[in-house]
């Protein structure tokens, strides 16, 4: 049987998932986090334990590690995961290489590879891929970013952003290559056509005052309650409404160092002469600067 642990990280609102076979232990871990103070620069690993902890626990034997997205809201603990435990591997769906070469250019990293070489595994869509006696698969599911993969294991459905819980709503589409147009196919044409006993994994939870965090929502609760995007929602009205929402919307006060490191399959950028490396941010000038 299919068993699912979550780890919530509030600095972030992020969810961990540990996806494991009863019967023989495999396991994969989902979205992990490495933990960043941005006002001093400092890089820990509470939330990597936490996963270690339970892994010791329950005597999992861990395969992969999965990302359903480049995060922008947080760093990927992927690559100090492998580190510790080197027969794991690294996996994300193919079309990140598109989210590389956006960044590339944002950074301007000339020497940056952006053909998904960082990472062990490019996941394509419908492929069955095991994880000893656990198996996995993908959907595309693009808006959000346009390399966005829901990952299913069972009747669980792992929808990294593109899916919150349904007083939260969808996750937003104005980084660069993200599209509301794409985001309405992936949820209405892809993830409420799953089976009906489908439970969607929420990649992170805001919950309205009143309401603890909650990784797990139904099919129905989804497609009748979703406050953005119902299954009675038209396209029209969903992306005029995306649109001026994301209008209003901040930046995630993460993004520059998440997407730096998170394209790169979660590395720290490398050490300089000093043994020390630094984050790189690049400046938007506003106004009549």
């Amino acid at each position: 049987m299919i068993q699912v642990h979550n780890i919530f990280d509030s600095r972030t609102s992020t969810f961990t998932y540990i996806v494991w076979d009863d019967a023989s232990n495999d396991s994969i871990i989902i979205d992990s986090v490495l933990d960043y103070e941005q006002g001093g620069s400092i890089v820990f690993d509470e939330s990597i334990q936490q996963v270690e902890s339970f892994l010791k626990e329950k005597k999992l034997i861990p395969h992969f590690v999965l990302e359903t997205h480049a995060h922008a809201d947080h760093l990927t603990g992927a690559a100090e995961i492998k580190k510790r435990l080197p027969s794991i591997q690294i996996g994300i769906g193919k079309k990140i290489t598109k989210v590389q070469g956006l960044f590339k250019t944002v950074f301007n990293v000339k020497d940056f590879n952006t053909n998904g070489v960082q990472f062990d595994l490019l996941m394509e869509e419908g492929i069955v891929y095991k994880a000893g006696s656990l198996e996995f698969k993908i959907l595309f599911t693009p808006g959000h970013t346009p390399a966005c993969t829901t990952i299913l294991v069972g009747k669980y459905a792992f929808t990294g952003d593109a899916l919150f819980k349904p007083d939260v709503g969808t996750g937003r589409c104005d980084f660069p290559g993200g599209s509301a147009e794409d985001l309405y196919d992936s949820v209405h044409e892809k993830l409420y056509k799953l089976p009906e006993d489908t439970v969607f994994c929420s990649g992170h939870d805001y919950p309205p005052e009143g309401r603890k965090e909650n990784a797990y929502s139904t099919m129905d609760e989804q497609r009748l309650g979703n406050k953005q995007l119902k299954q009675s929602t038209t396209k029209d009205e969903y992306v005029d409404f995306r649109k001026a929402r994301d209008a209003t919307l901040s930046a995630p006060k993460l993004i520059y160092p998440s997407l730096q490191v998170n394209i790169d399959a979660g590395s720290l950028p490398k050490e300089e002469d000093n043994n020390k490396s630094y984050m790189k941010v690049p400046i938007n000038k506003k106004g009549d600067l």
